[in-house]
């Protein structure tokens, strides 16, 4: 068992595929040599050195994905290195790459050195040795990782080692899109069945292949397929942004991409779902979120369904029961 699932079992925060593990959890003593040995077990082994050793403190928060795995991490400056007796030890043969959202980071690996700041990108690798400088801007290093197994990649010759420890475009393309998907993942897995969920992980893995084989020029990633997933990826953002309004349905959505809404139809048909049944059971999950949420007991069921972009009353009554086999009013009443 990881030391985050551990810490879940024990009381930490757990919400389905999300586990958020604090250091204000572990004794003051522990918690540097906890948090060494927390990144050994859900990142690589590494060797870390920091100066707020003696007051250091941390937070996880990480989203178990069928094909992947996100983390979030918030904690104190540090230098963290990888050597080869550290690789020898064990290699997942893993890719993460690296987000960083607040505080600047130098990253060096494969004789090439990245200097990061907020919105930045970059990749690196477990089976190479590393050396991370958190650097201490006067607050908490914060940054997200996404995890892709070597088979994820669909770059042959190890291709993607090129890209080791260099800035990533993130301000066009799938950067743009990647890196809103890493920082509003956990939000939308908590309110994620497993069916979404993995959905949701292919979206990310997508997408950051997408982004690889553009820096690479195309090479590992056929072009019209690495447009379908960029298109994919935004429609999916814009319905999750756009479900409380009534009018939402394919017409709108081709229109705001600038396709027909045959095009449209045609880019789902290799989904689980078409867009209407997608849009459908978004706004149920919404619905049925928010009626077993206790803060919002004074808000009536049919409040509840117009806000999600119901109609009508009776139709979004009977998508509901088909849906969960209940009726929004039982479901309701298992909050008394």
């Amino acid at each position: 068992m990881s030391r985050l699932r551990e810490m879940a079992r024990q009381g930490a925060t757990a919400a389905g595929p999300v586990v958020a593990v604090d250091t204000d959890d572990i004794l003051a003593p522990d918690r540097f040599g906890w948090w060494n040995d927390m990144v050994g077990d859900e990142v690589m082994p590494v060797a870390i050195q920091s100066p707020h050793a003696n007051r250091f403190r941390g937070r996880v928060e990480s989203v178990g994905l069928p094909r992947s795995q996100v983390a979030a991490f918030d904690f104190s400056p540090l230098t963290a290195r990888r050597s080869p007796a550290h690789i020898r030890r064990q290699d997942p043969e893993d890719y993460f790459l690296l987000l960083v959202r607040e505080s600047a980071i130098r990253l060096e690996q494969a004789r090439n050195v990245a200097c990061l700041g907020p919105g930045d990108m970059a990749l690196f690798s477990s089976s190479q040795p590393l050396t991370c400088d958190f650097l201490d801007r006067g607050g908490p290093v914060r940054l997200t990782l996404l995890r892709l197994t070597r088979a994820l990649l669909p770059l042959a010759d190890r291709r993607a080692d090129r890209m080791l420890a260099e800035p990533l475009p993130h301000k066009s393309g799938s950067g743009a899109l990647l890196g809103p998907y890493l920082t509003s993942l956990s939000a939308a897995a908590r309110t994620s069945g497993p069916a979404e969920l993995a959905r949701l992980g292919s979206i990310g893995v997508d997408l950051a292949v997408s982004l690889l084989s553009a820096r690479l020029g195309d090479q590992g990633l056929p072009p019209v397929e690495t447009h379908r997933t960029a298109l994919l990826a935004r429609i999916s953002a814009f319905i999750d942004h756009h479900l409380t309004d009534p009018a939402l349905g394919p017409a709108a959505i081709a229109a705001h991409h600038h396709v027909s809404v045959r095009t449209l139809h045609q880019l789902f048909q290799g989904e689980p779902e078409s867009v209407a049944a997608t849009i459908r059971r978004r706004r149920l999950e919404r619905c049925r979120a928010d009626l077993t949420e206790p803060c919002l007991r004074h808000r009536t069921i049919g409040e509840t369904a117009l806000r999600w972009g119901f109609r009508h009353p009776a139709d979004f009554s009977r998508a509901f029961r088909r849906a969960y086999g209940l009726s929004p009013s039982e479901v309701r009443a298992t909050l008394r």
